[in-house]
């Protein structure tokens, strides 16, 4: 296996992604054009309240900002959760420009109307507005982003792995949503002087960008958590994303209803989020240590190619030894070695990964045989990217870190 003949033209995040060599799909590069649009108007709108109401544009150019804060940081908390198996870059980018375009835009637009034209004429102002946050938003804003992990799960199914990855994705479009919605509320924070102006800002930037930046991402989990289960299964479970749906609307729900009383409405609101993220917590090392136990359970079958040892999959067992691993391969290889390193250590558990799907039925025995053959050639390649550093080395070679990456591990739980 070793020394197969690559094609000429292999792509390694190709086969990663599990999509053809060459160029990003124009279906991809058209619906993120499409999904920045969509955030541009929706910003566009949030600029020509500020100046419709204030007569300037200086609450939207102060909002901005705050609103951008907050995104990077919190991007590289989810980044840090899916180290093991990380998603497709471009998948994440499109679920966050989901979240903050189309999702964004379509919600600003129903709830709008909603508010306008149906609760606030048949309820009155304060009861109208209390039952469109309790009941209309939630409905509306959780359908519009779950609908992207529907699609995922429609269109790119093999990427769902476990619970981890609808987490991730939902996630992700929590976070771009979230980031547009509160541009509006730090300009109607602003445009409200009869209400706090600049204290008031501070308030709601406290509120919803350091103490509840991850709120949206947690309800649209829910959903996340439904499609992953539904991708899990051999025919789907639809029942599982309905499910997913409805809890992200009750959560979204009982948060808006429960701030709208106040200080003890928002601890209240406080206690059962953090009980949700605690769950979600567990529900994310949980399936950090299957995916271990999986590579240990299917991987040493390999060794007989010589593309695994047993200080591989040791290494391959623990983040911290991968790292190690990485750090090896760049201070020997540069960039190029530690990019091949994380190539091999993804594939390698992609490949136990696809091992288990095959045992549920989730692959057929051709599908399988493509996705092994395809993975391996990757491990090959970027086997010999790094080995072959090592004065005298060759593919069969044990790196010099696979002797430190099993002591290192010893003794230790899984990573």
């Amino acid at each position: 296996m070793p020394h197969m003949t690559v094609p000429e033209e292999f792509d390694p995040q190709a086969v990663l992604s599990g999509r053809p060599p060459g160029r990003a799909p124009t279906a991809f590069v058209v619906g993120i054009a499409i999904t920045a649009a969509c955030a541009i108007v929706a910003l566009a709108i949030d600029a020509a309240q500020s100046v419709s109401v204030s007569g300037r544009a200086t609450p939207f150019a102060i909002s901005l900002p705050l609103a951008l804060l907050p995104v990077p940081i919190l991007v590289v908390v989810i980044l840090w959760m899916d180290r093991l198996e990380p998603e497709p870059r471009g998948n994440l980018v499109f679920a966050f420009g989901w979240g903050a375009g189309i999702a964004a835009l379509a919600a600003l637009v129903i709830n709008t109307a909603d508010l306008e034209y149906v609760t606030q004429p048949a309820l009155g102002a304060t009861t109208g507005e209390y039952v469109a946050a309790t009941f209309g938003a939630p409905v509306i804003e959780e359908t519009l982003k779950g609908l992207v992990l529907i699609g995922l799960l429609w269109r790119r199914r093999a990427e769902f792995d476990g619970p981890t990855d609808g987490v991730i994705y939902a996630g992700m479009v929590g976070l771009g949503f979230a980031m547009i919605e509160n541009v509006g509320y730090y300009i109607n924070a602003l445009v409200s002087p009869e209400r706090g102006g600049i204290a008031l800002l501070g308030y709601t930037f406290v509120l919803r960008g350091l103490v509840s930046p991850l709120l949206h991402p947690i309800f649209t989990s829910m959903t996340g958590l439904g499609v992953a289960y539904s991708a899990s299964r051999r025919h789907g479970a639809p029942w599982a994303v309905a499910l997913g749906l409805f809890a992200a609307m009750v959560l979204h729900g009982t948060w808006n209803g429960l701030s709208l009383f106040g200080a003890p409405g928002l601890v209240a609101g406080y206690l059962i989020m953090a009980c949700v993220l605690g769950g979600l917590i567990v529900i994310l090392v949980a399936d950090r240590r299957r995916v271990i136990r999986l590579i240990q359970r299917y991987l040493p079958g390999y060794e007989r190619t010589g593309l695994v040892t047993p200080d591989d999959i040791a290494m391959l067992a623990s983040l911290r030894a991968r790292a190690a691993a990485r750090r090896w391969a760049r201070s020997v290889g540069g960039l190029p070695a530690s990019a091949a390193m994380s190539d091999y250590q993804l594939a390698a558990t992609e490949l136990a990964l696809a091992h288990a799907k095959a045992d549920r039925g989730i692959l057929d025995f051709n599908a399988f045989a493509e996705r092994e053959h395809s993975l391996l050639t990757l491990m090959a390649v970027a086997r010999h990217a790094f080995t072959s550093r090592i004065p005298g080395g060759s593919e069969l070679t044990p790196a010099p870190w696979a002797t430190s990456a099993t002591a290192f591990t010893a003794g230790h739980r899984p990573q």
